[in-house]
């Protein structure tokens, strides 16, 4: 089972969906079926999670990669430009930004 390291080498990406109680489902839906048929499957991909919050509000992801460039293709690629089309409808805004993991507990 994947577990969050402070291993640098990794890029770590957390991605907030800003969606409502009406389209949080289907928005959750689309996003899983984003890693589990296309995303999961890209080259550098490590692992990834996803969490909703409890008004159904926003939706937050958290995954790793092997490098900056993997995720970058990913998101660059006609797949994953038209998956992306169609997420932005279910929701009112998203931003993937990436992080360093400067620290871990448990």
């Amino acid at each position: 089972m994947p577990h969050i390291t402070e291993d640098t080498s990794f890029q770590t990406v957390i991605t907030t969906f800003d969606t409502t109680p009406g389209t949080c489902q289907d928005l959750l839906e689309a996003l899983q079926d984003a890693y589990a048929e296309f995303i999961s499957k890209q080259p550098g991909f490590i692992a990834a999670g996803l969490h909703i919050n409890d008004a159904q509000t926003r939706i937050a992801n958290y995954s790793q990669w092997r490098k900056r460039e993997d995720f970058q293709a990913m998101l660059r690629s006609p797949e994953m430009r038209a998956r992306n089309r169609h997420i932005n409808e279910l929701c009112k805004s998203f931003e993937p930004v990436m992080y360093e993991v400067a620290a871990t507990f448990g």
